[in-house]
């Protein structure tokens, strides 16, 4: 949207968006309400950050706030401030992101646009990078009003945003509408592919594509929807998708293939967004949903970028929507794993306790590394310069990529003001069972093409602590998969395609043979623990400290390789543990128990063995050695082989082997 005034033409960057009524769990994303006086940001936000607060501090730390009445939003753009009240978008969705519109982009000032009806003022502030306010200006209205602030981004080269309050006064305040704006300079946007990989999730894929039909405005410049489809529950087969796909004007399509894996998928997206001509593809997960506007966003972000820039979105989480996972994300180059870019940021944020102008950190400009492919916009040019995903099934596709184009020159941005809701991480534990073969074989060879350290680092380091963590929880199943991906790490890059589409199937084959990895809905299922208290009398086992790992590491190995269970272990485990407190080193002194997963829909029952034990920690030794040995030669052969196993021909002879498998 555009418009001309002033003589100049002006393009919209971000429109003031509210929740519909029935997702007030999410409000505090949009609007906070109460004074701008009463509630001020905390340069030392030491209680925005304290997970647990003194009564008396939480209500210090709230007071002023009130909660928005789900009758006052009257649309997705309008909404009503009764009389007497105050309500602020110095918000996650509607604050304006000034540092990192300066940072990427060739905007360098910006109009806010607000138009009202009703009595009042609107009062416009700014924040800076360490978490402090300063009022900008403000206008009284009466009446039918629109308020145009002419606004500079210049002081905001570390961090800080925009936003606008409005007050009523002695009658009702209508919002019509406000949006931010800049000069235009470009005569057309970018087109872009609109992406989802799926498997076995038809219900989040039709209800999202249910979103987006419902969100018309925000699909002007999307050339297709495509769903590549990699499950057995098909999305085509759901109850309402003829309707859903007939209303989206014939922009939807969907790829039937084998299972491929999210890289699989992903990289079918970027293929495809290649092929039609795209100017970007913008990657979804199956398993969210997602706020339609930020694609919008994400594209006129884009768009206005200095060079071609990878934008992504942030994941909240989707069964407690007001808490954000994380604002951003980096690798940390030496041990290989994600990692935060500053020490104050926080983890899982509730914005509901605490919003943007409470909380210091948030005002912070976060540059990464990466972004996840929940939701990530990636431009075609970069596409065509650095290749498409790796082929590595799921786990370090998106991290691996967000490096490699980082090596090229090509920036990720991370967006405050888009985003999808997502299963949160807590919810989930993908370091055992059958995706712990693709966390170590991904996470070591992202190590071998991009580490600037000499044998990767710690990451070695660490990888053979984690066997030892693994084995002296009885994990077998979950260490054999990582025995498995080393032994793969070596037959080379050229092998990734061909076991594409093989290796899950081969992994998930070995369940059968380990107690550990058969999971049984009900507790009940497995024999009644023996009475008593478990190990050590039931006492609380702490983690070693940093001093003590290494000989407790060797005590305990010793113990469990010469001291065999005793024979009713089999028989009857020795106690239940819930999945929080499924922790290595309380695990480790048990000989058997039941333990349920992440999730909470079952248990398996973890079952001491010295010889797998044995057997399997000479396997990994043996294999680290030779991983130390040769990583200089293997390094090489995998940075070398890149640029082929992630090209268009390459991955065309993998579609067209997986379209054939899933006739």
């Amino acid at each position: 949207m555009s418009e001309t005034t002033d003589s100049k033409t002006w393009s919209t960057l971000q429109r003031v968006i509210l929740p519909s009524a029935d997702q007030m769990d999410t409000v505090s994303l949009y609007v906070d309400a109460g004074t701008a006086s009463g509630i001020r940001l905390r340069e030392n936000d030491e209680l925005a950050r304290t997970p647990k607060l003194p009564e008396q501090k939480l209500q210090m730390f709230s007071s002023g706030s009130r909660e928005a009445h789900f009758e006052d939003l009257l649309t997705r753009q309008s909404m009503r401030v009764r009389s007497g009240e105050q309500m602020s978008f110095g918000t996650y969705f509607n604050a304006f992101p000034a540092s990192y519109w300066k940072r990427w982009t060739s905007v360098r000032d910006v109009r806010l646009v607000v138009r009202t009806s009703g009595t009042g003022t609107v009062t416009v502030y700014k924040s800076n990078a360490r978490g402090s306010v300063q009022r900008v200006d403000g206008k009284h209205v009466d009446g039918a009003a629109t308020s145009v602030f002419d606004l500079t981004l210049k002081p905001f080269g570390d961090g800080g945003w925009y936003w606008f309050d409005l007050a009523a006064s002695s009658g009702e305040l209508l919002l019509e509408n406000g949006e931010w704006q800049a000069e235009s300079s470009r005569d057309s946007k970018g087109q872009v592919t609109l992406q989802i990989t799926t498997m076995n999730k038809p219900d989040f894929c039709l209800n999202n594509a249910r979103i987006l039909a419902g969100n018309q405005d925000v699909l002007e410049n999307v050339k297709e929807i495509l769903i590549v489809d990699q499950g057995t529950q098909k999305v085509e087969a759901e109850d309402g998708f003829a309707a859903v796909k007939e209303s989206l004007g014939g922009k939807l399509r969907v790829i039937n293939q084998a299972n491929l894996g999210g890289s699989g998928g992903f990289a079918r997206g970027m293929y495809e967004s290649v092929e039609n001509g795209s100017d970007y593809v913008l990657l979804l997960d199956d398993d969210i949903v997602v706020e339609p506007e930020s694609i919008v966003r994400l594209l006129t972000f884009a768009d206005h970028c200095k060079k071609p820039t990878i934008v992504g979105g942030h994941m909240f989480d989707l069964y407690n929507r007001s808490v954000l996972h994380t604002f951003g994300e980096v690798v940390d180059p030496f041990r290989i794993v994600p990692a935060l870019p500053h020490a104050d940021m926080e983890v899982r944020h509730d914005f509901s306790i605490a919003n943007l102008r409470q909380t210091a950190w948030l005002h912070r400009r976060v540059d990464v590394d990466y972004n996840g492919w929940w939701m990530c916009l990636i431009p075609t040019e970069v596409i065509r310069e650095i290749g498409l995903s790796l082929p590595l099934f799921i786990k370090w596709d998106d991290a691996e990529y967000g490096l490699r184009a980082r090596e090229a020159g090509f920036a990720t941005v991370s967006l405050p003001g888009a985003a999808v809701w997502h299963v949160s991480w807590i919810d989930k534990d993908d370091l055992v069972g059958w995706q712990a073969y693709f966390h170590e074989r991904n996470r070591l060879i992202t190590t071998l093409i991009h580490s600037p350290y000499p044998k990767g680092g710690r990451v070695l380091r660490e990888s053979v602590q984690s066997d030892v963590k693994h084995l002296v929880s009885m994990q077998y199943f979950t260490e054999h998969g990582r025995i498995e991906a080393l032994k793969d790490l070596f037959k080379g890059p050229e092998d990734l395609h061909r076991v594409l589409g093989t290796k899950l199937p081969e992994i998930n084959a070995l369940k059968a043979s380990y107690p550990d990895a058969q999971l049984k809905d009900d507790v009940d299922d497995f024999p009644a623990p023996k009475l008593g208290r478990g190990p050590m009398g039931g006492t609380v086992v702490g983690m070693p400290s940093k001093k003590e790992l290494i000989p407790w590491g060797i005590k305990t190995v010793a113990r469990q390789l010469i001291k065999a269970p005793g024979p009713e272990s089999a028989e009857r485990p020795q106690g239940y543990l819930a999945h929080r407190d499924n922790r290595w080193f309380r695990v480790a002194h048990y000989d058997s128990v039941v333990v349920s997963n992440a999730e909470g829909t079952g248990a398996s029952w973890y079952q001491r063995d010295p010889q797998k034990l044995k057997s399997m920690l000479t396997e990994a030794t043996r294999l680290h050695v030779r991983l130390f040995r040769e990583w200089d030669r293997l390094a090489e052969q995998y940075r070398n082989a890149v640029a082929e196993v992630s090209s268009m021909e390459s991955w065309k002879k993998t579609f067209d082997a997986a379209s054939e498998d899933s006739k």
